[in-house]
Formats: C-alpha cells, structure tokens, sequence
C-alpha cells in the first residue's frame, strides 16, 4: 500500500587549543563567553529585543496567513478524495489556485548575548549496501547473486520489464531521471564511487531508486508473483544452477513469508524496513534474477493502479515518474487533470506542507504543467548520458 511521497565544525580546533592551554591561561577570567558579555551593552541589548519582537510579529503574521493557507489545501484534498471515490468529476475550483504565501519580513536577529551551546544532533548512520548483504548472510543464509556485468543487469531489466507490461519508453525515461543518466544496478542514493567522501543521503537503490520499505511492501504484495517466475525458471534447470536457483527460491519464499507478518499498510511495512530482517529483503534489490522483478513492479503498480482507477491511456514516462515520486493516489490526481487545468493547478496541491517548502523544483516550477514539463526536460537530457543509451540498447 504505497503512500504519496536524505561534521566536522570550527568548534573542535578551539577545543583542540584550549586542551592545550597553560593553567594559567585557562585560570584567566576573560574567557569566550565573558567578552560576549561584557560586549553586549544595555544598548545592543535593548535594541536585539526591539528587533526580535517586530522579527516574532511578522513571522506570527505569516503563520497566521500559511495556516490558513495549508488548511485550504487538505480541505480540497479531502473534497477531491471525496469526489473520485464517488466517480464525480473533479473541477478547476476543487483545488487551491493560488501559490503559497512567501515570507518576505525581517530575518531573526542575532542575540548579542552569549547562548548556552546545545550538543550537536547525533544523526543516525544510514545502512548501505555492505550492510544489507550482511543481513541478508545473517538472517536467510543468503548472498544474492550479482551480475557478472552492468549490461547483463540492463538486458535482464529489459526483458522482464517488457513481459511485465512497461514500455521501453517508461523505462528507460525514468531511469534516466531517477540516476542521472548513468546510474547502475547497485547504485545507493548519494553515494558516487567518483566523489571520495560521498555519503548516503537514503536507502534507495537502482534504476528506479527502491528505498528499503518498497522492497517490503513489493514483497508483501507481489511476492507471490516472483515465487511464480522463479519457480518456472527453476524447472527449465537442472545440476547446480538448479540446486542454487532452488535455494534462492526458498529464500525468497522466507522473505515473503516475513514480510506478510504485519498489517499491509505503509506504516508497518517501514517498520519491517528499519530491521535487520528488513534490510537483508533489501539486499534482493542487487540480485540478478529478483533485482529486477522489483525494479519493474516499482513502476508496474502505477500503471495497474491508473488501470485499476479507469485511467486506460498509457502513462507518459512523465507522468509514471510523478506517481512514483508522489505516490499513486497523489501522482493520478495529477495525471489525470486536463491539460488547461495543469497550466493552472499550483504544485502545492499534492504536498503536505514540510515537503513542499523542502522541495525547490516543485516551487520553482510550481504548477503541474511546469513541473510535468522540467521531468520530460530532465529525461531528455540524461537519455543521452552513457548509461541511458546501454539500457536502451539493452530493450
């Protein structure tokens, strides 16, 4: 059930120099903070405050007028929602028309008085690739078996896909604007073995980007259609690639067994996700024969979803890629709306309000039409990157 929508400081070399102080330097009473203080005078103080309380009004002005604003837009959500479980034709006025309000007052000022300095965040390391076939070893005795080249990847892609019911034009579109044109199979959202120092910003893997909770809800909900395919290639083998494809298929029969332990919802499947357990179904995303059963129905539900909602006109690669950014529901809304009304249907529509203010393509291009059209912008430029062209080559 899929839902609408990743250091160091200054501080530690002044630790490092007053580690190394001389008692009688570090006895002295003008430290950091002392000269703050006796920096700030009553009147840099008076006039700090002045400026904070016309800084808290404006921006309390501001809140009044996003909340109105942000209420608007779930209001009309739920309208919508309303209107297409009963088959009603959804209109131009079922939605907010205006952009969302921008604060344009004075920024918050700076106290010139010394603050108690709060402990950094401690940010939870990210599992990555090693860490889910770790898992995978650990908790279903498992090595998924790698391709022996991209290519082999690609064409193993390619040829499930479109058995699968997916265009080769909404594959190779979407991989090219999920990876940038050159993505590989294993590639990990952030990670860029060309960038030293690179790190992980999510758990989303391949050519169309599975986060951990995809790969569990895909196994939740189509992993009796993986037992089928792989049950079917097993009987064309015999000796050990037999053997091993039999042992991969009870592996995968354990993974989708474990996966179906919980209610199938969103919510639980993310639980799963963030176990080791979880982690180790991730690591089917890199093997040969499922990887690319779960890259495709990725996509697939999409389109079986639009089926599903009387949407019989092939989806774009567009448009396939707003449904999978955004999640089915969210994503038809959009696909679904005439072209005269994506010309006027702000962007703001189908967010909550956090994403959207931490999203700038959809407030640069802020209606459906712009941003619809900065996608198919995007595709066309990285069709023509190296990879893009192999995956092609490979359909």
């Amino acid at each position: 059930m899929r839902l609408p929508l990743i250091r160091i400081g200054s501080g530690f070399v002044a630790l490092a120099l007053l580690a190394g102080a001389s008692p009688a330097v570090a006895t002295e009473p003008s430290s950091t903070a002392d000269a703050m203080a006796q920096a700030a005078s009553p009147q840099a103080i008076t006039e700090y405050r002045r400026k904070l309380k016309e800084y808290q009004e404006a921006r309390a002005a501001f809140e009044e007028e996003a909340g109105a604003y942000w209420t608007a837009i779930s209001e009309k959500r739920k309208v919508r929602n309303a209107k297409r479980r009963e088959r009603q034709t959804i209109a131009l006025d079922d939605y907010v028309l205006t952009q969302p309000p921008v604060y344009t007052g004075p920024k918050r000022p700076v106290s010139p008085e010394p603050e108690e300095e709060k402990p950094p965040r401690e940010r939870k390391p990210l599992p990555v690739v090693a860490d889910f076939l770790k898992a995978a070893a650990d908790h279903f005795q498992f090595v998924p078996q790698r391709p022996s080249s991209e290519v082999e990847f690609k064409r193993a892609y390619a040829r499930y896909a479109l058995a699968a019911g997916l265009t080769r034009e909404q594959a190779i579109r979407v991989y090219s604007f999920e990876t940038g044109g050159n993505g590989n199979y294993d590639m990990q959202s952030g990670l860029n073995p060309a960038k030293p120092g690179s790190r992980a910003i999510s758990t989303a893997i391949g050519y169309n980007q599975l986060l951990t909770t995809n790969s569990v809800e895909l196994f939740a909900e189509q992993g009796h259609e993986f037992v089928r395919e792989l049950t079917a290639r097993a009987a064309q083998l015999s000796g050990t690639p037999r053997k091993a494809m039999d042992h991969k298929l009870a592996v995968l029969k354990k993974m989708v067994a474990f996966t179906r332990t919980v209610p199938d919802t969103w919510f639980e499947h993310e639980k799963l996700a963030n176990t080791p357990q979880g982690w180790a179904v991730h690591a089917m995303v890199l093997d040969v024969d499922v990887g690319p059963m779960l890259q495709t129905h990725k996509l697939l539900t999409s389109v079986i979803f639009a089926r599903a909602k009387g949407y019989n006109r092939p989806l774009t690669a567009a448009e396939l890629e707003m449904m999978n950014l955004t999640g089915d529901g969210t994503g038809l809304d959009m696909v679904t709306m005439p072209q005269a009304m994506r010309e006027r249907v702000p962007t703001s529509n189908f967010f909550q309000r956090g994403g959207y203010e931490r999203n700038p393509v959809a407030i640069r291009h802020n209606t459906v039409a712009r941003l619809l059209a900065v996608t198919d912008e995007r595709m066309d430029f990285n069709g023509a990157k190296p990879g893009a062209k192999e995956l092609a080559a490979a359909f």
